[in-house]
């Protein structure tokens, strides 16, 4: 089943100027993660961040893998009368934006890609999964305990602050989450895939890396240049898995700078 994606608009009005932007948040995220950026890039272009399906506000499903994710977004772009887009994504929204533009490469003028490589990863995400699986929601006074909670297992508070944000208080008392817990646990596999494609996508795309990531490397050349001929890369030096958060002015502008190219 296609879902209708919650969104929110940032910048310049959509009134056929500059071309809009799409932002896509990675696992765990939301497009909240993405207010400071998309104002920043809202200045030149209309902004559009997404929550992609079982994150945020959007609904809620059993299933979760690219294909479904890239025609979520499509369905929304429709609805929103977005027909050729430029296109970002982080991590697990990197990739459903690779599989959007190998899809359906007429919908993207360019493309941009942080943090992530087209390709399978190993499970990395457990401790976080037990953490937050584990945890009595309908007990849960505050964040403060929630996050006392599960220092054991996740012991950076950048990272802890990140996942809590997920968590929304319920009128009967206690704690929600916002995002589909088991649905991602259970989809897990699926989200650790690469994107497939026919044929390459042939446009303009740009590679963002965080220096001290290793999401992407050396090895991921080859994979990269065979779905995207055209890719170009930065990296951004002293930033980590998140670098549009990091290092957010040097993000903006090699972000702008080539969506400007076009």
């Amino acid at each position: 089943m296609i879902l209708t994606l919650h969104h929110q608009h940032f910048g310049l009005p959509d009134d056929g100027g500059a071309a809009p932007l799409v932002i896509l948040h990675g696992l765990f995220g939301s497009l909240e993660n993405w207010g400071s950026q998309a104002r920043r890039l809202g200045a030149t272009h209309p902004v559009y961040a997404l929550d992609l399906r079982n994150h945020g506000r959007s609904p809620h499903s059993a299933r979760m893998d690219y294909p479904l994710m890239a025609r979520d977004v499509l369905h929304t772009l429709d609805l929103l009368g977005l027909d050729r887009v430029l296109l970002m994504g982080h991590s697990m929204g990197g990739k459903a934006a690779m599989q959007l533009a190998l899809d359906a490469p007429q919908r993207v003028a360019r493309l941009i890609v942080v943090d992530i490589a087209p390709r399978s990863y190993p499970r990395q995400h457990d401790d976080i999964f037990n953490a937050l699986r584990e945890l009595d929601l309908a007990a849960l006074a505050s964040r403060q305990a929630a996050d006392a909670a599960i220092i054991e297992r996740v012991g950076d508070p950048s990272i802890r602050s990140f996942l809590l944000k997920n968590l929304q208080r319920h009128a009967g008392g206690g704690f929600r989450w916002k995002m589909n817990l088991d649905a991602l646990y259970c989809e897990y596999e699926n989200i650790a895939l690469q994107p497939r494609g026919e044929a390459p996508f042939p446009g303009p795309t740009l590679f963002i890396k965080g220096g001290l990531s290793d999401y992407i490397q050396r090895r991921d050349r080859e994979a990269i240049l065979r779905l995207f001929p055209a890719a170009g890369y930065k990296i951004i030096q002293g930033a980590g898995h998140w670098p549009h958060v990091e290092k957010p002015a040097p993000f903006a502008k090699i972000a702008l700078d080539f969506l400007a190219a076009g």
